[in-house]
Formats: C-alpha cells, sequence, structure tokens
C-alpha cells in the first residue's frame, strides 16, 4: 500500500505562485512514477506533469514553462511549482503514484491517489 498526501494548495491572484507537496509512503519510492492530476468541476481528470524514476519530467502542454515537478527521495516527497497561475489551473489537484515505475501519462495506470489539494486562481 502507498498513502499520499497532498499540500500546498490555496487561494492566489493570477500571475502567483504556489508550490504543492506531497509526501509518500512506501520504501521504495524511488522508483515509482509519480504524477500530479487536475479536476475543475464538471471536467474529466487531466493529467498535469509527471517524474519518471530516473527525474525525467513530462508535462501537459498547457503548463509547459509555467510548471515544475521535482522529486526529493530521501523525503518520499514531490513537488509541483505553479507560477504564472492562471484562472483556468483552477481545479483540485491529485498526486498520484504508479509503483512500476511505467511512463504513463493516462489516470487509470496509477494505483494511488492522494485526496487532493484545491487551488483557486482568481483573475
Amino acid at each position: 500500500q502507498v498513502q499520499l498526501v497532498e499540500s500546498g494548495g490555496g487561494l492566489v491572484q493570477a500571475g502567483g505562485s504556489l508550490r504543492l507537496s506531497c509526501a509518500a509512503s512506501g520504501r521504495t519510492f524511488s522508483t515509482y512514477s509519480m504524477a500530479w492530476f487536475r479536476q475543475a468541476p464538471g471536467k474529466e481528470r487531466q493529467f498535469v506533469a509527471a517524474i519518471w524514476w530516473n527525474s525525467n519530467p513530462s508535462y501537459v502542454d498547457s503548463v509547459k514553462g509555467r510548471f515544475t515537478i521535482s522529486r526529493d527521495n530521501a523525503k518520499n516527497t514531490v513537488y509541483l511549482h505553479m507560477s504564472s497561475l492562471k484562472p483556468e489551473d483552477t481545479a483540485l489537484y491529485y498526486c498520484a503514484a504508479n509503483p512500476s515505475g511505467t511512463y504513463d501519462v493516462t489516470p487509470g495506470r496509477y494505483g494511488y491517489w492522494g485526496q487532493g489539494t484545491q487551488v483557486t486562481v482568481s483573475s
């Protein structure tokens, strides 16, 4: 079992920044693929960013150049630093873990999820 606990969401004005954190349990965290997804009301869950076991990142086009995903294996934690935030970034952000370490951006490939943290960007 892998437990994920997100933190760092909040209300921010457009153009501002936030850093989300996701603390994970598990002795082999360094081998996990970790990802952030988001879901706005009435919309499907959307891939935002992932970081693979080798720390290579992947991003959805709409956040490239604005968001940075990173991981600290010593702390079993993955981060999402978000800058130049836009109102359309408003959503519930979820951290997800794929212990198989495969390169996946589809929600169904991630077996473990956090409870979500709300990010609201005002215009």
